[in-house]
């Protein structure tokens, strides 16, 4: 790891995560006026972030820092493929990496990897039926849109919350810190698609104060030291394809699965390569 690197990352072992993250959460729900008009000006100017985009763009409509970074889109800022095998990208941001899961592992960055069930915490049938199948790796920066959306339709089978740390998700943490996405607190939603299988799989990051989906409401908060899941049976939600399916309550990364042999990632879809929500990003390949 080089001094850099080592600069950045090796504090982060020692920070208290979840104390800062939920100290964030107050200071981005706070609906001081001054404070949080303050705030969502500074990100807007640091990170250039696309107002015009935005269902509400006057900033004295938002009543805290949260309800600007979790912003609405206007629905012309999007659109969805209408082929009937195209697999859609469930956010805005940036490739972090994307490719098979070999031998059931699933690859973070150069030299470092983590296994699919450690990401599904720990249940090897969980895990099972993706194995040898696809990956990909969406970071969302605080610039982007934080609202996810489904990247095909699928019925809610399960949906499991995981413990975990709350490392930073950027580019250097990545390359840095060994397994960090199954090391972080996530939000796994299982669903059964045209596809088969597909796991979505939410991670928090340090000042990430909430994941939260639309079956459920806020799933994390609380923090917890056991994994704890939902199964869906009888009345499970089917959620179509671009229909919302969660937010980050601050920004993070989520993570694609599917099984052997059932998509075509496309070409252009690689590391570091950004992209938004709803443009295709594979096929569903038929047997």
């Amino acid at each position: 790891m080089s001094i850099k690197k080592s600069l950045v990352t090796l504090p982060q072992y020692l920070l208290p995560h979840h104390f800062l993250s939920n100290l964030m959460s107050k200071l981005t729900h706070c609906e001081n006026k001054a404070w949080k008009n303050l705030f969502i000006k500074q990100i807007i100017k640091h990170y250039n972030v696309n107002m015009d985009e935005a269902l509400i763009s006057d900033l004295s409509e938002f009543k805290s820092f949260n309800e600007f970074f979790t912003r609405e889109l206007k629905p012309s800022a999007r659109t969805f493929p209408i082929q009937t095998n195209a697999i859609a990208c469930p956010a805005d941001g940036a490739v972090s990496q994307a490719g098979l899961i070999k031998e059931g592992e699933i690859f973070q960055a150069k030299g470092k990897n983590y296994t699919a069930v450690d990401l599904l915490g720990g249940d090897v049938e969980r895990a099972l039926p993706f194995m040898e199948g696809s990956f990909a790796t969406i970071y969302l920066s605080p610039k982007d849109y934080h609202r996810l959306h489904m990247p095909l339709t699928g019925t809610l089978r399960e949906m499991i919350h995981i413990p975990g740390r709350l490392f930073s998700v950027n580019k250097t943490t990545t390359e840095s810190v060994p397994g960090l996405f199954a090391r972080n607190e996530r939000v796994v939603a299982l669903f059964d698609t045209e596809a088969g299988p597909m796991a979505l799989i939410l991670v928090g990051a340090i000042f990430v104060s909430s994941i939260e989906t639309v079956w459920h409401g806020v799933v994390t908060p609380p923090t917890i030291s056991k994994v704890r899941s939902w199964k869906y049976d009888e009345n499970a939600p089917t959620l179509k394809i671009g229909e919302e399916m969660g937010r980050f309550n601050m920004g993070s990364t989520i993570i694609v699965l599917f099984g052997k042999n059932k998509t075509q990632w496309e070409d252009t879809f690689v590391a570091d390569c950004p992209v938004k929500l709803g443009e295709k990003i594979a096929t569903i390949i038929n047997d």
